[in-house]
C-alpha cells in the first residue's frame, strides 16, 4: 500500500526509516558527501511503501517553478528487482497527474537512468551536468 504525506503528518518512526534509507542509499551506497536532509523535505509529498521497519520505496515529490518534480526515488536494496521501482514511478505520476494536472512533470535522473525513465514517456532536456561526480540530466515527461 501506498502512502502519501507532508512532513508533518509522517509519525516520528516513518520519518526515521525514510531519512535511514535515503542517507544509506545517497551518502552511503553512492558515497555523496552532501546534506541529504534539505528545506525541500518541509514542502514535499513523500511517497512510501512501508514493510515491517522499513520503507521499501520512497520519493518525493516537488513543485517547483512551472513543473512538478519527482525525487529521491529509491527501492531498498532488500526489495531491488521485484518491480517496485516501476510501481513507484507510476504512483507518483498517477498522483501527479490528479493532484496537478495541468503540470509538467520532470526528473533530475542519474544519466544511466535515461533508459527507465523513458519507459514512463520521460524525455531528456539537457546534456550531462555532474553531481557529486555521478552524471545527472534533465527529463520531462511528454
Amino acid at each position: 500500500m501506498w502512502h502519501y504525506k507532508q512532513l508533518e503528518d509522517l509519525s516520528p518512526l516513518e520519518l526515521f526509516y525514510i531519512l535511514k534509507l535515503r542517507v544509506d542509499t545517497f551518502v552511503v551506497e553512492q558515497k555523496c558527501d552532501y546534506p541529504e536532509i534539505d528545506d525541500v523535505d518541509l514542502t514535499a509529498t513523500h511517497v512510501y511503501m512501508k514493510g515491517l521497519d522499513e520503507i521499501k520505496a520512497y520519493a518525493r515529490i516537488i513543485e517547483k517553478n512551472d513543473a512538478i518534480y519527482i525525487g529521491r526515488i529509491i527501492t531498498n536494496p532488500k526489495f531491488r528487482g521485484q518491480g517496485l521501482g516501476k510501481q513507484l514511478l507510476e504512483t507518483c505520476i498517477a498522483y501527479i497527474e490528479e493532484h496537478y494536472p495541468n503540470k509538467k512533470i520532470a526528473l533530475h535522473a542519474q544519466a544511466h537512468l535515461e533508459g527507465f525513465y523513458g519507459q514512463f514517456g520521460f524525455v531528456r532536456q539537457s546534456d550531462i551536468a555532474f553531481e557529486d561526480f555521478i552524471p545527472h540530466i534533465e527529463m520531462e515527461r511528454v
